[in-house]
């Protein structure tokens, strides 16, 4: 066969339904005798709960019932990831709040117009605690304790053996405090389920539709937390308004709607509203990093240290493993460390917990490792770029296994950053730069680059199944889409396999009825895992299509092959053909299909090269981003317009991370951030135009040779344009600028100039963490 569509540009088959309004979410999901929930939030920080009083409510009109933990005794639902065992999140709180926005109460009715009115009735009696807002300031030996048993407010840590040997040997040392700082993940539609409760006669105890990355995950959680048979429970993901990694496994919520329709014997429905998607959906990022980074005078770099705190939030979910696992795994970036220690810390604080967001921890690491290179640059008087070349792991080293345990499966890391440097005209940038600093001007360039490498995929496999049909063809996946565009590209593997058109092809994912079992959808997994399996499917499928071809047209199974035109016929002889669907009768009663579950030989680590152009107008310290350019190496690209649409989404959510978004609270655990109002999400107006591109380097890890994207951009372009913030400020002694760039930290930078302080000594906390220890696994925990 000719003209395979792999590496073009094929538009998107997913997009017709959306365009259309045929899109479905559980917002506009139609239920016979649906009931409506909402929930009861502290507005407090951090209580005992004296009582709660749910009478006036449960006797409003249109209100079917009010409860509290104690009358609906619910499981706790397993996490996603289990920092603590100690450190378990009840469904609705029962003795004590540890955030404003934890879930106390829940009242049922019969609109959601009722249950809003019902919920201002529900009395509750608290008796406040002290609070600890500060990951840092919760290290503290008179700090409140957030679970007394546990005698201090570390959910878990370790510190490394090498300690401040990492920097023996260097000429120079530079040292940072490095703010990676907590941002909400603002999907456009919030967390959201509807459940409909079925029976012993029925096919499944339990249907849920759900807006989850992970339906199978969903179902596991749900049927380990209330003892179902993981067959008799089916969740269904329709659309998805958005998850970046905020939409991942069961979570409180969905255990307290299980357990009502359970209890009531009737469908009932829970959509989040922005202000408790605010406060309630697991936040992300939120670490503060010390980082010393030991180098020779000539540049070369002799060791780093690493002392990380990330907050956990309220409970020891996903978001405490992030500073123990991805962050350290990817700690080493692109550079030839020959030693390096680090030392983690899991905090917990009386905040909304903390989880995944785009990049998960590997963000964090890039961040923490390309600000100490410019900080090194500066103090050695050598230019940025020079000193990243300097110190870039060489393709012959490659598989490289990394001080921090990853082996980095393929990498040639100079060429997509010279590519970027190629791209945005470095040179030229930099004239500009002296010229606009000797004439005086007020409006300042800065020029910030970033190299990078991630951790995607691994972990475990895929389900994947193809089946031909005297019609087409249909696929099914246990990856899960919100967004990516898998029907597209599975349907152009599918189609470069068997050579039926891709309008042809049927996709079918998140049911767990439809589709046995599955990872979903998160960790930039999907197409060299999903895909790789539905290569394999459909491999197999052409397998036995070749016999029953090679017996129909009397030809040696060898001699057959697809034809241009998408039928299978005889090697060099083009009349001798038959059709797919000939094929598919010939079967008689079985179906054409074949299913696999495809393992990945291991992770595999997407890199690139990022270049970002900011203006500063030093009067008021106000940041304007002019230019972006992103080079990302995600092995074969099969179709370009998914890849750069993945290059797009990632960047402007770094780009706003660098420049505008930061949750907050106050020192009473007050979230200062919790509407749209006060929480700086940036438009397309204040971004600059992505001049995006890819370089290629396969992996020999799936089959596809393809790599992750979903998260790269973010990775790289967040210290890109901090990088590029102190860039414009490096003639007035500004060293370093947190995040986000705001136009008051730029002014104080700019004002306080080479006084500013940026590095204080860690907490002393670290010195009395547990040793890691050696058989820690490494790799596959920073998968996510």
């Amino acid at each position: 066969m000719v003209g395979s569509l792999l590496g073009t540009e094929v538009q998107r088959v997913e997009d017709p339904d959306l365009l259309r309004g045929r899109g479905t979410y559980i917002g506009n999901l139609a239920a016979d005798g649906l009931l409506h929930i909402g929930f009861v939030r502290s507005h407090v920080a951090h209580a005992e709960i004296v009582g709660i009083d749910t009478a006036e409510a449960a006797a409003a009109p249109g209100v079917v019932g009010a409860y509290v933990a104690a009358d609906l005794d619910l499981p706790v639902p397993p996490p996603f990831v289990e920092v603590n065992p100690n450190v378990k999140r009840p469904p609705l709180a029962t003795d004590r709040v540890r955030f404003v926005g934890e879930p106390v109460a829940v009242v049922v009715g019969e609109s959601a117009a009722a249950v809003a009115d019902a919920l201002e009735l529900v009395d509750v009696d608290y008796r406040e605690l002290p609070v600890v807002a500060d990951l840092e300031r919760a290290l503290d030996a008179d700090a409140e304790l957030q679970f007394p048993e546990l005698g201090s407010n570390i959910a878990a840590g370790y510190r490394d053996r090498a300690g401040d040997s990492a920097l023996d040997g260097a000429d120079v040392v530079v040292r940072a405090r490095i703010e990676n700082q907590r941002v909400a993940v603002v999907p456009l539609e919030g967390n959201a389920v509807a459940v409909q409760p079925g029976g012993p006669e029925q096919d499944h105890d339990i249907t849920v539709h759900v807006s989850t990355q992970m339906p199978h995950g969903v179902r596991a959680g749900l049927a380990k937390a209330f003892g179902f048979d993981a067959e008799r429970v089916r969740v269904i993901a329709p659309h998805v308004g958005g998850g970046f990694g905020g939409k991942a496994g069961a979570i409180s919520e969905h255990v307290v709607a299980v357990g009502l329709a359970l209890k009531l014997g009737r469908p009932v429905r829970w959509v989040e509203g922005r202000s408790e998607n605010m406060q309630g959906m697991p936040h992300g990022r939120g670490q503060v990093q010390y980082a010393e980074l030991g180098l020779r005078r000539d540049g070369e770099i002799v060791g780093m240290r690493c002392r990380v705190v990330g907050d956990c939030g309220a409970y020891a979910g996903f978001g405490g493993s992030l500073a123990l696992g991805p962050t350290r795994t990817m700690a080493q970036g692109v550079y030839a460390i020959p030693r390096i220690s680090y030392d983690g810390i899991a905090s917990l604080t009386n905040t909304t917990p903390v989880g995944a967001f785009r990049g998960a921890g590997r963000p964090e690491s890039a961040a923490m490792v390309e600000r100490m290179m410019d900080l090194a640059a500066a103090e050695l008087e050598m230019d940025p770029v020079a000193l990243r070349r300097k110190n870039f792991l060489v393709p012959d080293s490659f598989p490289y296994k990394t001080v921090t345990g990853a082996t980095y499966d393929s990498g040639e890391y100079a060429v997509p950053f010279d590519e970027a440097l190629r791209l945005a005209g470095y040179e030229e940038l930099r004239v500009e730069q002296a010229r606009r600093i000797e004439a005086g001007e007020t409006k300042l360039l800065g020029i910030g680059v970033s190299a990078y490498v991630e951790i995607t995929g691994g972990g475990s496999g895929e389900y994947a199944e193809v089946e031909v049909h005297a019609d087409g063809a249909r696929i099914r996946v246990g990856t899960s889409a919100h967004g990516q565009g898998h029907a597209t590209a599975f349907a152009m593997i599918v189609n470069d396999t068997l050579g039926i058109p891709v309008d042809k092809i049927e996709f079918i994912q998140s049911d767990t009825s439809e589709v046995p079992r599955g990872g979903g959808t998160g960790g930039s997994r999907s197409l060299q895992i999903g895909g790789s399996a539905v290569r394999q499917a459909g491999t197999e499928v052409l397998r036995r299509a070749k016999e029953i071809a090679a017996s129909r047209l009397e030809a040696g199974v060898e001699d057959i092959e697809v034809t241009e035109a998408g039928e299978l016929g005889v090697a060099g002889v083009p009349s001798a053909t038959v059709t797919w669907a000939e094929v598919v009768a010939a079967v008689e009663d079985e179906r054409l299909a074949a299913n696999v579950d495809f393992a990945p030989d291991g992770a595999t680590f997407p890199f690139g090269g990022h270049v970002s152009v900011v203006e500063i107008d030093v009067e008021t310290g106000q940041v304007t981003p002019l230019r972006h350019i992103a080079v990302d190496d995600c092995g074969r690209v099969l179709n370009p317009l998914l890849v750069r649409g993945q290059q797009h989404g990632g960047a402007a959510q770094g780009i706003a991370q660098a420049l505008w978004e930061q949750v907050t609270f106050d020192a009473d655990g007050n979230p200062e951030t919790a509407t749209l109002a006060d929480y700086s999400i940036p438009s397309a107006a204040e971004l600059p135009f992505f001049e995006a591109s890819n370089t290629e380097t396969l992996t020999p890890l799936n089959p596809l040779g393809a790599k992750g994207i979903g998260e790269s951009a973010t990775v790289g372009s967040t210290p890109a344009v901090q990088n590029a913030v102190v860039d414009a400020l490096k003639h007035l002694g500004v060293r370093h600028v947190d995040m986000p760039a705001t136009p008051e930290r730029v002014w104080r930078a700019i004002r306080d100039g080479a006084s500013a302080a940026y590095w204080q000594e860690p907490p002393a906390a670290f010195a009395t963490l547990p040793l890691r220890p050696d058989d820690t696994p490494d790799e596959e925990e920073a998968v996510v």
